[in-house]
């Protein structure tokens, strides 16, 4: 299958470079001879760092302002609100972020007059609750999308002005549609870091023996950080312009067996304990995808086991936790 003749890059862009996957990705383009430069917010930039800056997607002179000022031949949009709970609390946040915030992106690289390549990243959400008779499917890229919380929402957004950008403007854009997925640095918000960071407080003896879960029987399908950015790197170099590609492992697990395999790591004993605040307003039963796309576009796949993973998530909480 073609794909595009993709040049080297001089010049990269990473928006939310400093976040969870930002800053593997940032580590893993170190290797690259293309100056790297990134974004952060809400926190500044290190002092005596020269290819980071702070920028508020929702400002849009600033947003422009720095991409004049980079001139980059890549882009990867990481940058947004991503935690489904605080989409449903902060949803005008959500949305100017999210929304508003990647349409300034796009126009501030529309208006520099040549043709730059951009990874949208996009989240698997958009598929939404499948319908009982494909509640056991491998979900694929032509799969209908079925939007049930308000971050779905502006990432589905952000993959039809993907497309407008591509199709009118001539803006060359590859969609990544990632599935879940996690690893060391993962911010307690997110429910196997939230989970691994309890399991360690009651290790230490900073929490009472007690774990508190959402819904623990629906299924995902979780790929190593790790290797969600080498699929990133890949799909910017072999990626098809205007295209959609799932970044997941094609493996479904329900996450009371990552939560049985957490507990399985540790001496102590633990209750399991369900918190209604953790229980999210709209669920998802199911969500693992289908990753014969970009395998046979890219030749990427899902390498570290999901055990590995944890058990790296596990060590991370164990040497950063202290009371």
């Amino acid at each position: 299958m073609a794909t595009n003749e993709v040049t080297t890059p001089r010049s990269i862009l990473i928006t939310g470079a400093t976040g969870f996957v930002g800053s593997y990705l940032m580590k893993l383009l170190e290797r690259s001879e293309a100056a790297v430069y990134g974004t952060c917010y809400p926190e500044k930039p290190p002092p005596d760092s020269s290819n980071l800056f702070y920028l508020d997607l929702r400002e849009e002179k600033e947003v422009s302002e720095l991409v004049n000022k980079l001139k980059p031949d890549w882009v990867f949009h990481l940058a947004a609100l991503s935690n489904v709970k605080h989409s449903w609390e902060r949803r005008r946040e959500t949305m100017e972020t999210n929304v508003m915030g990647y349409f300034f992106l796009l126009e501030g690289l529309r208006r520099l007059e040549r043709r730059v390549r951009v990874l949208f990243v996009s989240s698997s959400d958009i598929y939404g609750a499948q319908p009982d008779d494909a509640t056991k499917k491998f979900l694929s890229e032509d799969d209908p999308i079925h939007l049930v919380n308000p971050y779905a929402f502006t990432k589905a957004c952000g993959e039809w002005l993907s497309r407008f950008y591509v199709a009118c403007q001539e803006l060359d854009i590859v969609i990544a549609r990632s599935f879940p997925h996690t690893g060391p640095g993962q911010s307690p918000a997110f429910v196997c870091s939230d989970w691994a960071r309890q399991v360690v407080r009651i290790e230490k003896g900073f929490s009472p023996p007690v774990i508190k879960v959402g819904n623990i029987d629906c299924e995902r399908d979780y790929t190593d950080v790790r290797d969600t950015v080498r699929a990133y790197l890949l799909l910017m170099q072999k990626g098809r312009s205007g295209e959609v590609y799932n970044v997941c492992s094609g493996r479904a697990v329900k996450l009371r067996e990552i939560l049985e395999f957490m507990l399985s790591q540790t001496s102590v004993e633990v209750r399991v304990e369900v918190d209604q605040e953790r229980l999210r307003k709209m669920d998802i039963p199911r969500l693992v995808g289908d990753n014969r796309k970009i395998r046979e576009e890219t030749g990427w796949q899902a390498e570290i086991p999901l055990d590995q993973t944890l058990r790296d998530l596990l060590a991370y909480w164990r040497e950063k936790e202290t009371p």
